[in-house]
This record gives C-alpha cells, structure tokens and sequence, in this order.
C-alpha cells in the first residue's frame, strides 16, 4: 500500500463514518442545536480517551489475559477488559467536561455530546486497524465497529441525559454505563470467540437490535424536549420585529 492510496483512500475511509454519524447526530438535535466548540471539543476529547482504554488493555495483553484463551476468558476479556475500559474512558469525558456545560439543557444532549465522544474515540481505533489491515477492514468496520460504539453511546447518552435532569442521578448513569457496557460486551464476545464459529452471527444480531433501539431512544427524548414546543410556536407564530419607522 502507498503513501498516495493511503491518502487519498484509506485514511478519508477510516474518517468517514464516525464523522457521518456525528453530522447524523447533529441534524437529529432539531430543537436546540448545541455549540459547534462544544461538539468539536467532545469529539477531541473522545480521540483522547483512546489512551487510557489502549493502556488498561495492553497491561491485560502483557499479561496472558486476552481473547484466545477459550469461551470463558474471552467473556471476561470481551467484558470486563475492552468493554469496561472503553466505555469507562468515554463516560470520563461526558462527565468531567460535557456534563458540567449550560448548554447541556435538556436530555437529549446526553446523546448527541456522549457519540461525538464515542464518534472521536471510533475514529482513532479506526484510523489504527484500517492502517495496518487496509481497506477491506475500512470498509467492514464501517458498518459495524463505529456504528457499535455509537449505539453503546446513545444509551449512555440516554441515561445521563435523564441523569442531568432527575433525582435519581445515580441510578441513571449506572444504568446507563452498564448498558453500554453489555452492548459492548455481548458484540466483542461473538466477534472474537473462536470455538463456536456460528455465534458470529450474533455480532450483527446484536448490532442490529441496538441500532434499533438507539432510534427507539432518540425518538423518545426529541418528541419529549422541553424546546420542541417553543420551535413549533416559533414557526406557527413568527416573532414580531420592530419597526424602525414606527420608533
């Protein structure tokens, strides 16, 4: 592969569906648009997260604990090592930075700041897997990895929006860190293990029901915004504009 295909093909292969699904993201928030500095700096810090799952998995790695090791170990591999320690990195940043923010009014930005971190993360891991396996796992990775990790941060998303906004802000977010967590886990599991080649097929099972549910979700939390109200008056009933001749 050379410097030019992986210029001009790899790398805007590797960039695109994270990006897609934040601009997919963006246009769902109909309501109430978030800040664009707010985005981008979700979106970077979701590309720094990276570090720590890298490191808490690698020590793993060093140490014998993987995926090929049998059902059992690669359950608790695909569980408690990849899926805690991703979705754990990304949660940091949703609630150390995005949490705490203004703008962050309603519950329905839970979602939309937790995928462009999620989107920021996906786009590095898959910046890395698509340079060293080519354009074949750009291509694969498209429809599954990034589209995974978005859905883990929709649910997440979710229940930290309804966190933000409830009494029971504590069992929300574990609600929420756990799901995405499952999710996580349960698509690692069937993709890695060996012995039973037909559980596969589950990987996409479960890709394809937490999609869904994703927009189950994303639904939900735009037809119940406290802005919509407000925009549709806006449209039924412009606001007036003063007159500079009637001053």
């Amino acid at each position: 592969m050379n410097i030019v295909s992986v210029i001009l093909i790899v790398i805007p292969l590797a960039l695109a569906p994270g990006i897609g699904i934040c601009f997919l993201i963006y246009f769902r928030d109909k309501f109430e648009k978030e800040p664009f500095r707010l985005l981008r700096n979700c979106f970077l810090f979701g590309m720094l997260s990276i570090v720590p799952a890298i490191i808490i998995e690698g020590t793993f790695n060093i140490a014998g604990i993987n995926e090929n090791h049998g059902l059992i170990e690669t359950f608790m591999y695909a569980f408690f090592v990849v899926a805690v320690a991703e979705e754990l990195s990304k949660f940091f940043f949703l609630k150390k930075y995005a949490y705490k923010k203004t703008d962050f009014n309603e519950p329905f930005d839970g979602i939309v700041y937790a995928v462009m971190i999620s989107m920021g993360f996906a786009t590095i891991e898959n910046v890395m897997y698509v340079l060293m396996s080519g354009i074949g796992t750009a291509v694969l990775r498209m429809f599954t990895a990034v589209p995974l990790h978005a859905t883990c941060a929709v649910f997440m998303g979710y229940f930290v929006g309804k966190a933000k906004f409830s009494d029971k802000k504590f069992a929300n977010i574990v609600t929420g860190i756990i799901l995405a967590v499952i999710i996580h886990g349960l698509y690692d599991f069937f993709l890695f293990q060996k012995d039973i080649p037909a559980l596969g097929i589950f990987s996409f099972i479960t890709l394809g029901a937490s999609v869904g549910l994703s927009f189950v979700a994303i639904n939900k939390l735009q037809k119940n915004s406290p802005f919509k109200n407000r925009k549709i008056e806006n449209i039924i009933i412009p606001e007036k504009k003063e007159n500079p001749e009637n001053n």
